[in-house]
C-alpha cells in the first residue's frame, strides 16, 4: 500500500478515497490527512478531527469471504496492536470503535473505523485514531468522551508511525479473512473483546433489550421483550455502569 495523498486539511478522507475508488484509483491508494473539517463516521455522525489524529482512509479489496465482520474485525486487530505495541487494553464497542476504560468506570473513545463498499470487491475503509491530539481542541462535551494514545503510553508514537501501523494492521486483516480458520478466530476474538455484554442497549434510540451475543457475519445478538433478535446496523447506545 504506496499509493500515498496527503492533505494539510480535507473536508473529509473517506469522501476523498470513495471518489478516488470511484474514478478507478486502484487498490491500495490512501488519503491522509492532518486535519479534517467535515470527518465522517457511521451513520453520517461528524469526527472531529483536530491536529495531532490519524485520519486515514484506504481502498481496498474486499476478502473472499462474507464481508460482514470486516469493520469490527479491523477495531479487533487495531484493539491487540495497540495493546501489544503500548500497552493500552481497550474493548471493541459494536460496531466498529474502540474504547478506553477509565477509574471512574466511564469508557473513552480512542479509534474508530468505517467501511463503505464501492463496488462488489472494492471498498473504502477509514480509520480515526486519537494520537497525540488537545483536548482543548474539541468541544468541552466532547474533550472528557476522547482516549488519547499519548496520555495512555510512556512510549507516545508519531501519527506517522501510527499510520504505517494501521496500513499493516489493515492489510493482515484481510489477509485473514481470506480463510475460514482465520475468519472464525477473527470472530472469536471480537466475541471475548465485545464491550456491553449483559447490559441494556438501544440502537438508534430505541431500546433493544439486554446484549447477549455477537454473530458470525458480525450482528448484534439481543434479547428484548420478545426474545432474541440480531442487530445488523444502527447507532448503539450502552447503559453505562455505575
Amino acid at each position: 500500500m504506496s499509493l500515498r495523498r496527503f492533505f494539510e486539511e480535507i473536508p473529509s478522507t473517506h469522501a476523498e478515497a470513495l471518489r478516488l475508488a470511484h474514478e478507478g484509483a486502484p487498490p491500495g491508494t490512501y488519503v491522509v490527512s492532518a486535519r479534517q473539517s467535515a470527518g465522517k463516521g457511521r451513520s453520517d455522525h461528524s469526527w472531529i478531527s483536530p491536529p495531532g489524529g490519524l485520519y486515514l482512509s484506504v481502498i481496498v479489496t474486499l476478502p473472499s469471504s462474507p464481508s460482514g465482520i470486516l469493520p469490527l474485525g479491523l477495531g479487533e486487530r487495531l484493539r491487540q496492536h495497540f495493546e501489544e505495541a503500548y500497552g493500552v487494553r481497550s474493548v471493541l464497542k459494536w460496531p466498529n470503535d474502540l474504547l478506553v476504560p477509565t477509574e471512574r468506570g466511564v469508557y473513552r473513545k480512542l479509534a474508530g473505523v468505517l467501511v463503505d463498499r464501492v463496488d462488489a470487491s472494492t471498498a473504502v475503509i477509514s480509520v480515526g485514531v486519537n494520537v497525540a491530539v488537545s483536548r482543548a481542541d474539541f468541544p468541552p462535551e466532547v474533550g472528557e468522551r476522547v482516549a488519547i494514545l499519548r496520555e495512555l503510553t510512556s512510549y507516545p508514537p508519531a501519527v506517522a508511525q501510527v499510520e504505517t501501523e494501521t496500513l499493516e494492521v489493515v492489510q493482515s486483516t484481510l489477509e485473514l479473512l481470506e480463510s475460514e480458520a482465520g475468519r472464525r478466530a477473527l470472530v472469536a476474538a471480537c466475541r471475548r473483546s465485545l464491550y456491553g455484554r449483559g447490559r441494556s442497549a438501544r440502537v438508534d434510540g430505541r431500546r433493544v433489550g439486554v446484549i447477549r451475543d455477537l454473530g458470525d457475519e458480525g450482528e448484534l445478538w439481543v434479547e428484548g421483550d420478545h426474545g432474541r433478535e440480531a442487530v445488523w446496523a444502527g447507532d448503539l447506545t450502552i447503559e453505562e455502569e455505575g
